[in-house]
């Protein structure tokens, strides 16, 4: 008996050690992409308003510009969910949606009630949802929709053979109905983004509703993702209709993933930044730059630009990320940037505004998840009137954010210095 309970106790001890060693060995590759970064300093070769920005941002992102597009800008829940829901409902023929964000609630329930009704009247819907992002969803929500016929799928669930890849997720935010008509920006289907970000419990943010030829660019990025999680090829006039020009602005769609084209977001950012003239503006609900980014704000401000970035206040979901940003502040408010906290509520919104010119929207947060990790969409708009719409939307947050000081962020307690140095430590993650 006593040989029994020994050799119980290794093989316990042996598997437990196999355990922890297959955790660590899951940390290291999550922390480690295991392609090259892009580590080196752009050089400033032309302006953002130069024909040259806008040919090399299409031959290096992938998808070129393309004209006779209208973006129209969508601000918080009252606005952003009914004009998804009307869509959804006058869907004809296809409906493809992807989402990272999909929690149970009774927004959550009409989305699923309308995707639903749609598909029982024929419309070939199709729904990708984020395994961690949609883990919070009430499970009926799931099976009212594939009851109706609703094609559902789990983007990277976890297997015992690909644990690291959960660390892939799609954040994603993309809905097209008929070819024709496409949504992309920040939003979430859950309550936090109801309402008109009037307190707490309800977050600003912001969505865009696109009309022209870049819809089949966005119809394009879905299908990147549906493929791979299905092998399935939508294609045809139902998903890419004939689109004629509807508006003045040129757009782009395009986007990355740690499978393929992994440093396109950064590049982005890098391409825009160091081809700034004049100015910067940035929503970011998570900033967390590196030093390359970093150093493209600085030598941006040095040569003139002015960088003003509104970011989360004391209302956010996720202090970790807070602290790991601070921590990066003191250069830029050196260098001369306007940092503000947003005071109302979470600040939830990814905008990024170049010289009154260029505005980049979608997904993307200026930090080393969405830059390096996530599978991630933006959607970049070259229009100068609608530039100006955003600038304005832009001091509007700007006003209900409070600045802060190079001297304030100098003499914050020890305590918080130690609680970023901390944060620092996984900012790769972030």
């Amino acid at each position: 008996m006593r040989d029994f309970i020994s050799r119980y106790r290794i093989a316990f001890a042996v598997l437990g050690s196999a355990v922890v060693t297959l955790l660590a060995v899951l940390a290291v590759m999550n922390f480690s992409s295991g392609e090259p970064h892009i580590e080196r300093r752009l050089e400033r070769l032309y302006d953002v308003e130069e024909p040259r920005f806008r040919q090399e941002l299409g031959l290096l992102l992938g998808p070129p510009f393309v004209n006779g597009n209208r973006v129209q800008v969508l601000r918080n829940g009252d606005e952003i969910f009914p004009a998804m829901l009307a869509a959804i409902r006058s869907a004809q023929q296809t409906i493809t949606f992807e989402s990272y964000i999909y929690w149970s609630g009774d927004i959550g329930r009409e989305f699923g009630e309308a995707l639903a009704e749609r598909a029982r009247s024929g419309v070939r819907t199709h729904v990708l949802l984020d395994w961690i992002g949609s883990s919070k969803m009430d499970e009926a929500i799931i099976q009212t929709m594939k009851d109706a016929g609703v094609q559902v799928h789990k983007f990277h669930p976890p297997h015992w053979y690909h644990l690291q890849r959960m660390n892939n997720r799609t954040h994603r935010k993309l809905l097209v109905v008929d070819g024709k008509l496409a949504f992309t920006g920040g939003v979430g289907i859950a309550p936090e983004w109801t309402g008109n970000a009037q307190d707490p419990e309800h977050w600003r943010d912001t969505h865009f509703q696109v009309e022209g030829p870049v819809v089949a660019q966005m119809q394009a990025v879905f299908l990147d993702n549906w493929i791979k999680v299905t092998g399935e090829v939508l294609h045809g006039a139902p998903y890419f209709a004939e689109l004629d020009d509807v508006g003045n602005s040129a757009a782009q769609m395009f986007s990355s993933s740690p499978t393929g084209g992994a440093e396109s977001m950064q590049l982005m950012y890098l391409l825009s930044i160091t081809s700034a003239a004049r100015t910067i503006d940035l929503s970011a609900s998570y900033f967390v730059p590196d030093e390359l980014m970093l150093d493209a704000l600085i030598d941006a401000m040095k040569r003139g630009v002015r960088v003003r970035i509104v970011v989360p206040g004391e209302h956010i979901d996720a202090e970790t990320v807070r602290l790991a940003s601070r921590a990066q502040w003191g250069p830029l408010l050196e260098a001369g940037a306007v940092i503000a906290e947003y005071k109302p509520t979470m600040y939830h919104c990814k905008v990024m505004i170049v010289d009154n010119q260029l505005v980049s929207v979608g997904s993307t947060n200026f930090d080393n998840r969405s830059f390096r990790l996530n599978d991630e969409a933006t959607l970049n708009i070259l229009d100068a009137d609608f530039a100006r719409e955003q600038t304005a939307i832009f001091e509007a947050d700007l006003a209900l954010s409070r600045p802060i000081s190079h001297q304030e962020w100098l003499n914050r307690p020890l305590r918080e210095r130690l609680a970023e140095r901390l944060a620092s430590l996984i900012d790769s993650q972030l």
